[in-house]
């Protein structure tokens, strides 16, 4: 990983966590238990602190940042989709933040709630526990329901597990010149896409 201290203060990870060699983390970042930040991710805590709780995942090439002596607060199992941008926002525990979606300064995503892809959620914003938001500007669409939420959580393990597997065994490499016989696939798991989950129960 790219870890880069600033003025003497020095990004913070815990053991169990994973961080990809091509994640950058610069300054007052401090990463919790058993999180995973992809590649390409920016954490940059050279204004205000980045705070990662136990179980957070922080995906491909998203971007976090803050204004001076302001936090960008990411509470347990929190969820970060891939090139969301996170700036100076608290996100409880449990929320999820959709692929490409923007979050602003001091906004708060309440417990267990679900920014859609591709929203700007303006700052100052609240998003209310259990509900989605979507938009550009965001605004609450409907509360979620329990499947939505199990789905959610399901994909979060997925990523905690995910940062236990390249703990063990991500190592950089030469690409094969060809395929291989019966090349292996990764375990399966029973993971379904959201629209194929809401496909299946008619809604």
């Amino acid at each position: 990983m790219a870890v880069y201290s600033l003025e003497g203060l020095t990004p913070v990870v815990d053991p169990t966590s994973f961080v990809h060699p091509q994640a950058v983390l610069i300054g007052d970042v401090i990463v919790g238990p058993n999180c995973y930040i992809g590649p390409g991710a920016s954490l940059r805590g050279d204004f205000g602190r980045i705070v990662l709780g136990r179980g957070v995942n922080v995906q491909d090439c998203c971007v976090l940042h803050s204004f001076p002596d302001k936090d960008a607060h990411l509470e347990e199992d929190a969820h970060i989709g891939h090139s969301a941008v996170l700036h100076g926002c608290t996100i409880r525990r449990g929320a999820l933040i959709g692929i490409a979606a923007v979050v602003m300064d001091d906004v708060v995503v309440e417990e267990e709630a679900f920014v859609g892809a591709a929203s700007f959620v303006r700052a100052a914003f609240v998003v209310p526990r259990r509900t989605l938001v979507m938009g550009v500007p965001a605004r609450v669409v409907r509360e979620l329901k329990p499947e939505e939420l199990a789905w959610k959580a399901q994909g979060t393990r997925e990523y905690q597990d995910l940062a236990a597997r390249c703990l063990k065994s991500l190592r950089e490499c030469a690409p094969l010149p060809a395929v291989e016989p019966d090349r292996r696939r990764f375990q399966a798991s029973d993971a379904v896409p959201l629209h194929t989950l809401r496909g299946q129960q008619g809604s």
